[in-house]
């Protein structure tokens, strides 16, 4: 990955004018979602695409679907990881002092490096793997994976080049990831998992979530 932007550049007053934007949505539906993508290990963390998707998606109702995320999900993670501790970049909390919709999470956060967030590329990730699986519903896919990395940016614990910079790096993994055996072999039990089940599943309650994005 390149370096992060450099202080007093374009790109990094961009960074900073974004974060602005993000504190500003404190207390609102779009930052009460961003506490709720910030969840990556919970078994309900891969519903947070059920909406996108048209159907509920999680360990009960799509478990060859959901293995698959899970299973592609450290691949992702661990792929930021080299240039995070490279750069070392200070998160835009620790910096603007603005609080954070998971405070419970500052004292770790400060310890990790900004760039890239692992959080943009596994959403990122895992909204391209989607978009393969149910190609009619793949714009709204994608676009999720993007919110799900901005989220990110509005919890005020990554700068927006952060969150772009993920999207980078988890297009990279999951094409390397079609190069494996084992994965497309998992992709195919997911593909003929949702083909079977998607028309038989209820469809997902969006209410709160089309109002959280509606409402940006």
């Amino acid at each position: 990955n390149p370096p992060p932007p450099a202080k007093g550049t374009v790109a990094a007053i961009r960074d900073e004018e974004a974060a602005g934007a993000a504190i500003a949505m404190r207390g609102t539906p779009r930052w009460e979602q961003a506490a709720i993508d910030a969840d990556l290990f919970s078994p309900a963390s891969t519903g947070t695409f059920s909406c996108a998707a048209g159907f509920p998606i999680g360990p009960d109702t799509t478990p060859k679907l959901t293995a698959l995320l899970r299973k592609a999900a450290p691949d992702l993670a661990k792929a930021v990881y080299p240039s995070k501790m490279r750069y070392q970049r200070a998160r835009p909390f620790t910096v603007n002092g603005g609080a954070t919709c998971t405070p419970q999470d500052e004292a770790m956060l400060r310890k990790d490096g900004s760039y890239p967030s692992g959080h943009s590329a596994i959403g990122y990730g895992w909204g391209l793997l989607l978009a393969e699986l149910v190609p009619d519903r793949a714009t709204q896919l994608v676009a999720r994976g993007r919110a799900f990395g901005d989220s990110r940016r509005v919890c005020n614990v990554h700068w927006l080049s952060d969150v772009e910079e993920g999207r980078v790096v988890a297009t990279a993994v999951v094409a390397r990831l079609h190069a494996e055996p084992a994965f497309e072999k998992d992709l195919k039990k997911a593909r003929q998992e949702v083909a079977k089940l998607r028309r038989k599943l209820p469809a997902p309650d969006c209410a709160r979530e089309n109002a959280a994005f509606a409402a940006r």
